[in-house]
């Protein structure tokens, strides 16, 4: 008999995790199928993704990409805008939807895809950030499984295995520390777009690397851990592995701590959200864990990397500032990767544009949406 295939919608098909997916789905021959395919702009790898992959749709934010893309491909149907990603999110077909969109842009398709019933594998920081509360109780709602793509939440995903969560005394989510670890403070002033894009053990887009390099990115991973395993953040702590073998660990009140571990590439996490919760033979090669007879563990320092204690902060306050730490985070990071504010502006701006902030404690799609709006615009004029 043969296995009927799992029917996958993905948006974010051209950046690193969308890339990284459809390997799994080359690697997995008949255990897949891909039924939409969504990106921003990039159609030139839109284009010989459905020419693979056949898909019965094309999303394309952009609308004049949409329409260079349905003339190189009359064969297939290209949809464009918020529009299009909400029918690709949400198309009747898939079983599986495949969250990797950058930016708040994969909010709405996200709360679609779980309107609809998909199950959701969720590679975009911004849905749980902006709108974790939000969509975690909307996921519950609907009886639809959020299934964790980032390395270090599968990671903590795998090790807590649903255990009782009161049993479970903190998680701790490694970080590798970024580029510039072991470089002088004093030096900081001096780092360019290209240093920080320069990460020594992961492969991923510009936002994320820079994010990385300032450990925002760490501070973010808390608030998704926070909302997707329901932890509070007195439980969560950030430990910096340089080595960035050790994804992720929990500690349960019995003193055991599990740790996963595997060669820092996306595959991983990514084949197992998609085939869960089965394990299937992987593409890599097997770990070597003899190469590696050293491996550290020790403090984040915030007084050099704030950005982290800014993010925890957020968490705290809850309610519209973590949506607002990550959307004003995005415009300063943008703005440093143009040239038009340095490195160390990104943590000083955002601190300023923080403590300014009004929070307000009761969300809905409209506020997390509208809120996303004003902290743009403020880190667009500080």
């Amino acid at each position: 008999m043969t296995e009927i295939p799992t029917k996958i919608s993905l948006l974010g098909s051209t950046g690193s995790i969308g890339c990284n997916t459809l390997e799994v789905v080359r690697h997995l021959v008949g255990r897949f199928q891909v039924v939409a395919l969504a990106a921003r702009a990039n159609i030139d790898l839109l284009e010989q993704q459905a020419r693979e992959f056949k898909p019965e749709l094309i999303a394309v934010y952009e609308e004049s990409a949409a329409g260079e893309l349905q003339k190189r491909l009359p064969q297939f149907r290209v949809v464009a805008g918020m529009e299009g990603l909400l029918e690709a999110a949400s198309l009747s077909s898939a079983d599986t939807v495949v969250s990797a969109m950058t930016g708040t842009i994969g909010i709405m398709p996200t709360v679609a895809a779980i309107r609809a019933g998909k199950q959701i594998a969720l590679a975009n920081k911004e849905v749980l950030v902006s709108a974790g509360k939000y969509v975690m109780k909307l996921a519950q709602e609907m009886g639809v499984k959020v299934l964790p793509i980032d390395s270090e939440h599968s990671a903590l995903f795998q090790c807590l295995n649903h255990e009782n969560p009161k049993s479970v005394r903190r998680l701790m989510v490694t970080a590798s520390g970024g580029p510039f670890l072991h470089r002088p403070i004093e030096q900081f002033a001096a780092i360019t777009p290209e240093m920080a894009l320069n990460h020594p053990n992961w492969k991923m887009g510009p936002k994320v690397t820079v994010d990385s390099s300032n450990l925002m990115n760490k501070g973010l991973e808390v608030i998704e851990a926070h909302f997707l395993f329901d932890i509070p953040v007195e439980q969560i702590e950030v430990v910096i592995h340089p080595q960035s073998v050790v994804h992720s660990m929990v500690e349960y009140i019995d003193g055991s701590i599990l740790a996963q571990m595997s060669e820092p590439h996306m595959l991983f996490p990514i084949q197992y959200a998609l085939t869960y919760p089965e394990r299937l033979p992987g593409i890599l090669k097997p770990f070597d864990v003899k190469r590696f007879s050293k491996l550290e563990f020790f403090e984040p320092d915030t007084k050099r990397f704030p950005c982290l204690a800014l993010a925890f902060e957020a968490l705290r306050q809850g309610g519209t500032a973590p949506c607002f730490l990550n959307a004003a985070n995005e415009v300063l990071v943008n703005r440093f990767l143009n040239g038009q504010i340095a490195w160390t502006e990104i943590s000083r701006k955002l601190e300023t544009l923080m403590l300014a902030h009004a929070v307000e404690q009761e969300l809905d799609l409209n506020k997390i949406l509208a809120t996303d709006t004003l902290a743009r615009e403020s880190a667009l004029h500080i």
